[in-house]
């Protein structure tokens, strides 16, 4: 399983659910911390207030990514402790934290990949209205060319934002995630809102003379259609075009799918010269990929389909394994864009992580990591242009609504001793990028 000599491996993880320091270094509360002291909302009533103390331990885990021969590190800013009023005045202290870890990262040796906006939107503009308010998205863009200004000559990749699907759909349309609300208006608002931040961020980056690349991180979903009938070939169309094509083509300067409008009566609130915006070209696409699901056609159901029971194993998120989805999502990227640079910006699985003898033997996540990187070789041996790999994630975290329950870590975490503790996925990821190909 031999990579090309550039491609290029990282592992990655989010600024709250490792930083804490939540009240530090004059950083103010965002949507995450509001959201997770609301009765209810996390599991357990965790909260990322300590995380993994990744603020103050930085240095101790960029050496254990160097001791595995991590190439590059993919973390995400905290918009808060740039900007703690959203906008406006700049905080020196949040900056200078990213320019201290940017600077290890450097002197160790490793790119550093920096993403804008992972989910944690300052509550300040969430009162104000978050992310169906337009001004939310030109806040961004404001909040974007502070980072280009102070952080440029640190970054050695940009991305816009993580995942706007879920900042759009999981935040405002199902509830599971800060702002915790479930309203299908606001959701396609937010949705047109993220896209066109990302469209203001680029115009401010292309205006900045920075040169690193920049792109943007999707989490495409393509499921299956259950069978061969019409209706569920119609479903998993619309299931394509709801969670992932609204997100990839206006990338490429195409419209929102007409379909969804004709056939669901979404609408998204369009200004003039948005499309254009939003329609820059990247220098890449980051693709988040999980797993793959089977949808059938449902006209009772608010999008018309409705997922179906699968055969595949499961993760311990309940996430059916499904390696050569990926490679599905990989051709499709690849022809939408154009060949544009591709990198799997996170990839990996929960398990059920047990300390035996001061070791942890996670072969389930091995297993799963191995089957994923083979489908990656099969993409770069047909041509595809995919260019690296960040594996999700460094550590064991805080997983959002699940708290501190799911463990997505390469890097075990103790979290009443914060000490780190590396699981066999860590070593059989040192190996892979030392270019052991027997695997």
């Amino acid at each position: 399983m031999s990579f090309p000599k550039d491609f290029l491996w990282g592992s990655a993880t989010s600024s709250y659910q490792v930083e804490g320091a939540v009240t530090e270094g004059g950083r103010t509360p965002s949507i995450w911390d509001t959201f997770s002291r609301q009765k209810g909302a996390v599991l357990h009533g965790a909260t990322g207030d300590i995380a993994c103390d990744q603020y103050h331990r930085y240095e101790e885990d960029i050496q254990l990514m160097k001791t595995l021969g991590f190439q590059a590190y993919r973390f995400s800013i905290s918009w808060s402790r740039i900007l703690p009023d959203g906008v406006g005045k700049v905080n020196k202290e949040g900056v200078d934290y990213y320019k201290r870890l940017s600077g290890e990262l450097h002197a160790q040796g490793m790119k550093v990949t920096a993403t804008l906006y992972h989910w944690d939107l300052p509550q300040v503009l969430q009162d104000r209205g978050g992310w169906p308010n337009r001004e939310t998205a030109y806040a961004f863009g404001e909040y974007a060319k502070t980072c280009f200004e102070h952080l440029g000559e640190y970054v050695d990749q940009w991305i816009t934002l993580n995942e706007p699907w879920c900042s759009s759909y999981l935040g405002y349309l199902y509830g599971e995630h800060a702002p915790g609300l479930k309203d299908q208006d606001l959701a396609f608002k937010a949705l047109h809102h993220l896209n066109l931040a990302h469209g203001l961020a680029l115009k401010e980056y292309r205006h900045s003379g920075l040169l690193a690349p920049i792109g943007i991180t999707l989490n495409p979903m393509m499921s299956r259609p259950a069978t061969l009938s019409q209706e569920d070939q119609k479903a998993a169309a619309l299931h394509k075009m709801m969670n992932t094509d609204l997100f990839l083509l206006p990338l490429f300067n195409h419209p929102y799918p007409a379909e969804l409008h004709d056939e669901l009566g979404i609408s998204l609130p369009v200004q003039k010269g948005d499309m254009e915006l939003i329609g820059q070209r990247c220098d890449f696409l980051g693709i988040n990929y999980y797993n793959e699901g089977a949808v059938s056609y449902d006209e009772s159901r608010p999008f018309h389909y409705k997922e179906v029971p699968v055969w595949h194993p499961v993760t311990n998120m309940k996430w059916p394994i499904v390696p050569n989805g990926l490679l599905r999502i990989l051709r499709y990227f690849d022809t939408v864009s154009g060949s544009l640079p591709l990198y799997i910006t996170e990839n990996g699985c929960a398990s059920v992580d047990i300390v035996e003898d001061g070791r942890i033997h996670d072969l389930d996540r091995c297993y799963y990591i191995r089957d994923h990187l083979k489908v990656c070789k099969q993409a770069i041996d047909e041509g595809i242009n995919l260019k690296g790999y960040y594996v999700w994630s460094l550590l064991d975290n805080f997983e959002w609504a699940f708290g501190y329950e799911k463990r997505f870590g390469i890097i075990y975490v103790d979290y009443p001793t914060q000490k780190r503790i590396p699981k066999d996925s860590a070593y059989m990821m040192r190996d892979i990028i030392a270019g052991y190909d027997d695997f």
